[in-house]
């Protein structure tokens, strides 16, 4: 009978036509080894239907599989796909109530996530301890609970208790050989769960663990888009003597931590920066968010550059020390006759005068903002003609797998000239991005002193 559920695998993997094959093939390794056993035995009833002259037991088995791998509800949305798979599991399972409890590594505590039938626990937002109840105990020993007699000994959640629950079966939710939450149905009469029904409910689990990571990935997509919109300004702000453009673009994968500024101090001088955040997703996207409202801080209380990175470098140091970040940052006189600049590791600026090619600019390059080091930064000074063009960028611009940075730097150099800022945006998206698909976001932000 354990053999015939542990098969199911086969058709689990038939059914789905999820987007998260990748994730798929990682979960498929914390099955079981017995697994692999059984799909031999069992490969061709799992390539057919289920033999008329089968075992009833094994009949209704399989079926039950075919329930959990249905191709049907790989067609739904990942929060659809659960409350349909917490539905089916009740059924199967002859239960009262399913639900699904994520990990929050940062707090070791799982928070309950989907339920049929106990409903309350998402509404109340439920969260136990690793290690503690029954959940908890799933969790920390990444093996199957049964509890045929639920009482205050082996729960911490009053929800199950207020319940009524009689009987518990729980399996840790598995990605890639790591725990990311627990599954569990819940009986309100006397229930013997067997072993059997703690593999088919493990099957099941895989299948959710797949659309858990989907689920937590769109929303921390959708998340790290909203908040970079919100930081990326919608509109440069008007400064006489000086035009500006900007550009910035998502990259295909997850939203990074790239991301751009341009503001006025009361001293008529205009601030631009440009950084990219290290990693991607909404922790980037947040890391960015408060970076960017630290050294506007930092930009009332000096002007100089350099003394404005070292106090962002401080205070991410200090307060979120896991953060590692590029920032060019630069202020330009109220005459816009000069500019002066500090880099934690970005990439230099491009500077085209008018009827000169393009360079890049001698400025020099300190350490990264979060990275440890006591180095001093530097501001360096440079001049602008009427009609000169600075060009400020992110590494999604110029770096590529498939060629040195230094020839993506070249051909920008080619592509930037002492022109309008707007086409000067165009033309660089256009021979550097193009119609390539670009896994990583891309910030251009151009500057041109108004020609005399």
């Amino acid at each position: 009978m354990s053999a015939l559920a542990l098969s199911a695998r086969r058709l689990t993997w038939k059914g789905m036509v999820m987007p998260e094959r990748a994730r798929a093939q990682d979960a498929a390794t914390a099955v079981p080894g017995a697994l692999m056993q059984a799909e031999e035995e069992y490969r061709s009833v799992m390539n057919g239907p289920v033999p008329a002259d089968a075992p009833l037991a094994a009949q209704d088995r399989l079926r039950d599989i075919q329930l959990i791998a249905d191709a049907e509800l790989s067609h739904l949305d990942a929060e659809h796909f659960l409350a349909k798979l917490l539905d089916r599991l009740k059924g199967i399972l002859q239960g009262d109530t399913a639900a699904v409890l994520l990990l929050d590594r940062s707090r070791s505590q799982l928070v309950a996530a989907a339920a049929s039938g106990l409903e309350e626990e998402v509404r109340q937002g439920v969260r136990i301890p690793v290690g503690q109840g029954f959940a908890g105990r799933i969790a920390a020993e990444r093996q199957p609970v049964i509890i045929g007699k639920v009482d205050h000994t082996n729960v911490v959640n009053p929800i199950l208790l207020a319940k009524g629950i009689h009987s518990l079966i729980g399996v840790p939710l598995l990605a890639g050989g790591a725990v990311i939450g627990v599954l569990h149905v819940g009986s309100l009469s006397p229930r013997a769960f067997t072993s059997d029904e703690a593999h088919l409910l493990q099957i099941a689990a895989d299948r959710a663990a797949i659309a858990v990571q989907s689920l937590l990935s769109r929303s921390d997509r959708e998340a790290a888009a909203a908040l970079t919109r919100s930081l990326v300004p919608a509109a440069l702000p008007a400064i006489g003597g000086l035009e500006a453009a900007a550009r910035y673009a998502p990259g295909d994968g997850d939203v990074g931590g790239d991301w751009y500024d341009v503001f006025t101090l009361p001293s008529g001088e205009v601030c631009a920066v440009i950084g990219d955040v290290a990693g991607a997703g909404l922790k980037a996207a947040v890391a960015m968010g408060r970076m960017r409202s630290a050294l506007r801080a930092y930009a009332l209380e000096t002007t100089d550059p350099a003394d404005v990175l070292h106090r962002l470098d401080r205070k991410m140091q200090h307060f979120e020390p896991d953060v590692l970040a590029t920032v060019l940052y630069a202020v330009f006189d109220p005459d816009q006759a000069q500019v002066r600049i500090s880099s934690a590791g970005h990439l230099p600026p491009v500077i085209a005068a008018p009827g000169q090619a393009a360079v890049l600019a001698d400025i020099h390059p300190d350490l990264l903002i979060g990275m440890l080091g006591t180095a001093d930064r530097h501001s360096t000074t440079l001049q602008l003609a009427p009609g000169t063009v600075l060009c400020l960028y992110t590494d999604g611009l110029v770096e590529r797998r498939d060629r040195p940075l230094d020839d993506g730097l070249a051909m920008l150099c080619k592509t930037i000239i002492a022109g309008p800022p707007e086409s000067v945006c165009g033309s660089a998206m256009g021979a550097l991005i193009g119609n390539q698909p670009c896994s990583d976001d891309t910030a251009i932000l151009v500057f041109r002193r108004r020609p005399a």
